[in-house]
């Protein structure tokens, strides 16, 4: 019999997740899909961020409380519990997904999971992950095999037995070992009792993948002298896992040259971005990229014009055949845009035999996701300024009509609609929404903006500048300043802030590209000096330089 078989229709499956070792990047394919589908997700805290993203909004997470176990109420399942939550949602017919923190055959302690399934004929699949013990190596640059095929043993120093200790110190195997921060030394004396030399290199990372990841390189017989020197220990995280790798391969010259991770150019820099989420997703993905954690604060926010009848007169002069192009230079055009077609019981249909242009990518994303091909996007610069260079002039051969609809901002510059009329277009120009200040953001980000909290905000435009300082304070002077034009930079000084990086190009992209070449210079000169390479808001005050969890 298979044991995996159902024994009855009205049983549901379950799938034993493995989430990696912290960064969300790292979910298979196989992951993504099967949360996709679940009904109940029952995660590890560590990971339940990471995997709840890729859930459907009416997922129920029924562990959801348990990221932050101190502060469960009593009665409250604890990750002690998920057998029976797991094996309550099946046997109510649920698709289950059982997430775990790395692999669940190396990380996870599922198996009671499993063999409960089994005995019940329930079906389940597992879907393997990065296990912490393989993953985080790799992100500290560290490699555990090299073409001579060094043995490599891995070694979980909470069940570790005396003779493991003795089997792996006696040998030359590279010993990856799973444990915490404050037995760290412990383990490393257990391997020189068995018979390792003190003085072979190892390495220890904590909260690796993870923008938080920290990485020492020590030998076993200096290793509690290297965290102490680093003010690393004695701490109150003590007791947070880490991944220690002995061996060769661990030693310090050549991680230096493998550090791939803990080397980009902003790495583990907090970035204020002030825009929406939808307008920096781009943006976002670029700062990750360089190694940064974009914190999204809108300075804006939408609401519509005043006076509709002018919009709504231009919506139903695109169904009347009065224009010959629509331009939309914001997100936010589109989306006023389409809400007033929903209003008429339009859709995408009505853009037939109108030819569309796009600002940029955002932009045209967003049309797309309407149903609208753009029929123009800039080739270059994603600006007014670069739409025009790509504009046809009007040909009163080719083009029956001379008529531009141009929806956007109340506060929009008049750049596009001069250069269109200099090209021989005829511009309506119309109002399709009204740009006010944003509500302030939270008072943890009010703090942080004001107590240097933030390594770098990056300002798009003046009135970024302006609205941010007004909702939110003015950023510390720890917080590193970058501007996307002169415009920009001369509001942000008139605001008492110190412009340290300006872009080359009016492009956000650019500006992000220029933040980065910044933080690659300070980690550089740092370096050159014999400095620890720090983060800028490390500077402030009252500042802790230490690992976290």
């Amino acid at each position: 019999m298979n044991p995996t078989a159902p024994n009855h229709s009205a049983s549901g499956q379950v799938t034993f997740l493995g989430a990696g070792p912290g960064d969300p990047g790292l979910l298979t394919l196989r992951a993504v899909e099967a949360l996709a589908s679940a009904d109940v997700l029952i995660a590890d805290p560590q990971v339940l961020d990471v995997v709840r993203v890729h859930a459907r909004a009416q997922v129920d997470t029924p562990l959801q409380a348990s990221a932050d176990e101190a502060s469960i109420p009593a009665g409250v399942p604890t990750l002690r519990d998920t057998a029976n939550l797991v094996m309550t949602a099946a046997r109510a017919g649920k698709r289950v997904v059982r997430a775990v923190t790395g692999d669940p055959g190396l990380d996870g302690y599922v198996a009671e999971e499993m063999l409960a399934c089994a005995a019940e004929g329930i079906v389940f699949e597992v879907v393997p992950g990065i296990a912490a013990a393989v993953g985080v190596p790799a992100y500290a640059g560290v490699p555990l095999r090299d073409a001579q095929g060094t043995d490599v043993r891995f070694i979980d120093a909470r069940s570790a037995d005396a003779r493991c200790w003795s089997e792996v110190g006696a040998s030359d195997a590279t010993a990856v070992v799973s444990t915490t921060l404050d037995s760290v030394a412990a383990a490393a004396g257990e391997l020189v009792s068995g018979g390792r030399k003190p003085d072979t290199p190892l390495t220890v990372t904590v909260a690796g993948t993870t923008t938080r990841q920290r990485t020492w390189t020590a030998t076993l017989g200096s290793v509690a002298q290297v965290l102490k020197a680093a003010k690393v220990l004695p701490s109150a995280d003590g007791g947070q896992p880490v991944i220690a790798v002995v061996g060769e391969r661990s030693a310090a010259a050549q991680r230096d040259r493998l550090s791939w991770f803990e080397s980009k150019p902003l790495f583990g820099w907090r970035v204020l971005v002030p825009r929406t989420k939808e307008q920096a997703a781009s943006l976002s993905d670029q700062l990750v990229s360089y190694g940064a954690v974009p914190h999204e604060v809108p300075t804006i926010a939408v609401e519509p014009p005043r006076t509709p009848q002018q919009m709504e007169r231009a919506v139903k002069g695109l169904v009347t055949g009065r224009y010959e192009w629509i331009a939309f230079t914001s997100v936010n055009a589109v989306k006023a845009v389409r809400e007033k077609f929903e209003e008429y019981g339009l859709d995408a249909r009505a853009f037939a035999g109108i030819k569309v242009a796009a600002v940029g990518e955002q932009t045209a994303k967003a049309l797309v996701a309407f149903g609208v091909k753009p029929d123009l996007v800039p080739s270059g610069e994603q600006s007014a300024a670069g739409l025009l260079e790509d504009w046809p002039p009007y040909d009163a051969v080719f083009d029956p009509i001379d008529r531009v609809f141009l929806p956007r901002a109340d506060i929009a510059t008049e750049t596009l609609v001069a250069g269109l009329i200099e090209l021989g277009w005829e511009v309506d120009d119309v109002t399709a929404y009204r740009t006010v200040r944003a509500s302030p953001p939270p008072a943890e980000t009010r703090e942080a903006i004001k107590g240097g909290g933030f390594d770098a905000v990056l300002f798009t435009s003046s009135s970024t500048v302006r609205n941010l300082v007004g909702i939110a304070g003015k950023p510390h002077n720890v917080t590193v300043i970058a501007c996307i034009g002169p415009a920009t930079a001369k509001t942000a000084e008139e605001h008492g802030l110190r412009v340290d990086v300006m872009s080359p190009e009016p492009s956000v992209h650019k500006l992000a590209e220029a933040l980065a070449d910044f933080g690659a210079a300070r980690r550089d000169h740092a370096i050159e000096a014999g400095d620890p390479v720090t983060r800028p808001s490390e500077r402030r005050p009252g500042s802790r330089r230490r690992a976290r969890s």
